[in-house]
């Protein structure tokens, strides 16, 4: 099925499109990819970025962080590039690369493939350096706002955290107890003796 990608928002395209034309921008990227680039490169794939602040009893909290955008050139994705926002709107953050953007594109792609249609987004667990590809169910959403449906699904990208297989779709319900076990446990494995 396909995927309803939701639309940046058009000031955060703007600042990505800026800051990919300009030559002190790319040259300074630690991304040498995106440096050594060989022909055009442009910014697809804007997918909203949440973070996820909590998870308990009261029920769960996520809150958008960024929009990122796949960087391509030619046929593969060479870098991405993340926007945020400030008081005065959407501004560029930076670009990078590293195994999420191989991984999120091998989770774009397992999505294709399902039966039912979802709208992608991301979702970072930031206590357990974790990111996944949030499918969400509801295709016609505003992918800035929301927070998980119990049957949507989060496909952990690679390098997922010890124990946690990437790449295996769960449902967010099934998942959360994990999720929930494994950031209640953080704490105490980072408390000095």
């Amino acid at each position: 099925m396909p995927l309803h990608v939701p639309p940046a928002p058009a000031p955060a395209l703007r600042t990505v499109l800026t800051a990919l034309g300009s030559p002190t921008a790319v040259r300074e990227a630690r991304t040498p990819s995106l440096r050594m680039a060989e022909g055009p490169v442009t910014p697809e794939l804007p997918l909203p970025v949440h973070v996820l602040d909590r998870t308990d009893p009261a029920g769960t909290s996520t809150r958008l962080a960024a929009w990122r955008f796949l960087i391509r050139c030619g046929e593969r994705s060479v870098a991405a590039a993340d926007t945020m926002l400030t008081p005065d709107g959407w501004a560029f953050s930076h670009f990078f690369e590293g195994p999420y953007i191989t991984a999120t594109e091998r989770a774009l792609r397992q999505a294709e493939n399902m039966k039912q249609s979802f709208q992608p987004r991301l979702l970072s667990v930031p206590e357990l350096y974790m990111l996944t590809l949030w499918l969400h169910g509801d295709c016609a959403a505003d992918g800035a706002t929301g927070h998980p449906a119990p049957s949507d699904l989060l496909v952990p990208l690679a390098p997922a955290p010890p124990g946690i297989a990437s790449h295996r779709p769960h449902r967010f319900a099934e998942f959360l107890p994990l999720l929930t076990h494994r950031l209640t446990a953080a704490p105490l494995l980072s408390s000095p003796a």
